[in-house]
């Protein structure tokens, strides 16, 4: 009909001038993805040792640390060889990561029924984590190889992820408050002026530095640089952060984070030590749980 071929004539039409505007348009080049720079690496250096909750513990590390990007798992254990246990739970857990090992010696062991506080823990295992970074970040090319953070996570502690973003841009040493720690509610350094000018703590506040081994990060450059800094087995309670920290920087270099220290981001939270008298009864009786199924 005249009108239907009308109608067609005009979308004809409408579509050649549609054409002739297409053409006459000036190329635009393709538009280039904005590439975001590489993000310092923080490598975490955690100390483990065989007991009833440590695979739970280290199952919830673990699924914190898969919210963080870039981040490389240095997991130490205190015992002569790797575990089945440790190596088997890295191996499905997702994260990029390094298997340590090395035993702390006798004589520096707490002994059934010590207080957690009559000796430095972890100190050999927090030294080979440092000792497996210096050799590793040397033996590799490229000017970003010092590129990164070093933190110590212990592996009953209670992390927030935006801990791991504010430490990602230490240049020296940076600091932020832990809580729950010390028979305090919190622990932190006091800023006046963005500069860190005393410790907020109940214990000894003359320690060079008095903070709570979750409360501090390095940057990888100044590790590699300072060969022999480390944790002294042997310092007096409450020193281990400061034998390791006095080599690296003065209180004016610290670099106050989360919020000028005014943000608890880190927990310094214990799991109960599991009872298990009717298991033991069981056991005597033949009749205790199955080994076989890994707890």
């Amino acid at each position: 009909m005249p009108k239907d071929r009308t109608i067609s004539r005009l979308r004809g039409e409408l579509h050649r001038l549609q054409e002739q505007m297409r053409k006459a348009e000036p190329t635009k080049p393709p538009q280039k993805l904005a590439v975001k720079p590489s993000q310092p690496t923080i490598y975490v250096i955690t100390p483990t040792y065989t007991r009833f909750v440590q695979k739970a513990e280290l199952t919830r590390l673990a699924q914190t640390f898969l919210h963080v990007p870039q981040l490389h798992w240095i997991l130490v254990e205190d015992s002569p060889h790797k575990t089945p246990l440790v190596s088997g739970f890295l191996a499905s857990s997702g994260l990029a990561y390094t298997h340590l090992h090395t035993p702390t010696p006798r004589d520096r062991k707490l002994q059934e029924g010590d207080p957690s506080w009559l000796k430095p823990r972890g100190a050999e295992q927090r030294n080979e984590g440092l000792r497996w970074l210096r050799e590793d970040r040397r033996g590799q090319p490229g000017a970003d190889t010092q590129l990164g953070v070093v933190y110590f996570a212990d592996d009953d502690n209670t992390y927030s992820l935006k801990l791991f973003e504010e430490m990602r841009g230490t240049q020296r040493v940076s600091v932020w408050p832990v809580g729950l720690v010390g028979g305090m509610r919190y622990e932190r350094p006091v800023v006046e002026a963005g500069k860190v000018v005393r410790f907020h703590t109940g214990w000894r506040p003359s320690r060079p530095f008095p903070l709570d081994m979750a409360g501090f990060a390095v940057s990888l450059k100044l590790v590699i640089a300072n060969q022999d800094a480390c944790f002294d087995g042997d310092a007096p309670m409450g020193f281990l952060e400061s034998s390791f920290l006095q080599g690296l920087v003065t209180m004016d270099e610290l670099e106050p984070k989360a919020e000028n220290c005014t943000k608890v981001l880190v927990w310094h939270t214990r799991t109960e030590k599991p009872k298990m008298k009717r298991e033991e009864a069981l056991q005597k009786q033949g009749l205790g749980s199955d080994t076989a199924v890994e707890v």
